[in-house]
């Protein structure tokens, strides 16, 4: 029998935006798995403040790329492609629609269309150094260092993303190349996988509304006593992935009495709207997405659309 699919589908888009209500309808149309692409969705245990599918759902519709590891691990992009590559091939076995959905688009791209940067040891002795440099004298001396080698990069990193301006130094350091030769490598590449890629997006402040609110439900639903419990069960460095998710520093930060909880949660609603844009401006730049604005069409209208258009591409 030939595969109905030789294609995956991606859905992308901002944090609150919809992702998981279609992905969910368009999985039972079309006969989909669905791959979490969310950097935080692996964690085992933080499920309130990633907005992780529920057991109920998952029992309906297959999810992969779930709980995959515990918080104090590292997970690398690199990582997310090999572990995603077989999943793929197996979905496509099945007859079925391996579906990418989320809102890490350097997971998403990695799967479809590669990844360059070679697997490397994390160099704690580096990244203690630059961390007490940046202590010291300030964000600003160690993104002038990254400045030195990575103008680009540089130019796109703020001095207090102080993780992601220390890693650019640590590839440069462990491989003589920087980050912005291995992203250009990695666009010269053929695509990895035939894809249709579909954004989800709002108004500004519809999504910027939702987003508060949904900040507010996490907390009703138990967000502090979830934080808490990590926080006290597993041992997280300052700078591991899972210790800077949205939602979760903020609560560390106020178990560590740096502010009140009424300010964690202004922090986690700001940071999270914050992102939200950030992950807009990251998809903007792809011009194979096909953009459905959910502030101008209903639910079934949207399903409908999506509906018509991946009849037209399968």
């Amino acid at each position: 029998m030939d595969n109905k699919y030789d294609k995956v589908l991606a859905i992308v888009g901002p944090t609150a935006a919809g992702k998981t209500e279609l992905s969910l309808k368009v999985a039972k149309k079309f006969n989909g798995e669905i791959i979490s692409a969310d950097s935080m969705q692996i964690y085992q245990d933080m499920d309130i403040g990633t907005a992780k599918a529920s057991k109920e759902v998952q029992e309906k519709i297959k999810h992969h790329q779930l709980d995959i590891i515990t918080p104090e691990k590292d997970y690398s992009v690199a990582d997310y492609q090999k572990d995603v590559d077989p999943i793929i091939q197996n979905i496509f076995n099945k007859n079925k629609l391996p579906m990418l959905v989320g809102g890490t688009g350097l997971y998403i791209n990695a799967v479809l269309e590669g990844f360059t940067l070679p697997d490397m040891e994390v160099d704690q002795k580096l990244r203690d150094k630059l961390h007490k440099q940046a202590e010291e004298k300030g964000t600003k001396f160690v993104h002038n260092k990254l400045k030195e080698i990575d103008p680009k990069l540089a130019k796109k990193l703020h001095p207090n993303d102080i993780r992601r301006v220390i890693r650019g130094i640590e590839i440069y350091k462990q491989t003589g190349h920087t980050k912005t030769y291995y992203k250009k490598k990695q666009k010269e590449r053929p695509p990895r996988y035939k894809s249709i890629k579909i954004g989800l997006t709002r108004n500004r402040q519809e999504l910027y509304d939702r987003i508060n609110k949904r900040v507010d439900q996490m907390i009703e639903q138990g967000l502090v006593n979830e934080a808490k419990y990590i926080y006290n069960n597993y041992n997280l460095k300052n700078d591991s992935t899972a210790s800077q998710a949205i939602g979760y520093k903020e609560i560390f930060a106020y178990f560590n009495d740096e502010y009140s909880l009424e300010e964690a949660i202004r922090l986690i609603k700001r940071n999270s709207r914050h992102y939200a844009k950030r992950q807009l401006t990251f998809f903007k730049r792809d011009k194979s997405i096909k953009w459905f604005n959910l502030s101008d069409i209903n639910k079934n209208e949207l399903f409908n659309k999506v509906n018509d258009f991946l009849n037209k591409n399968f």
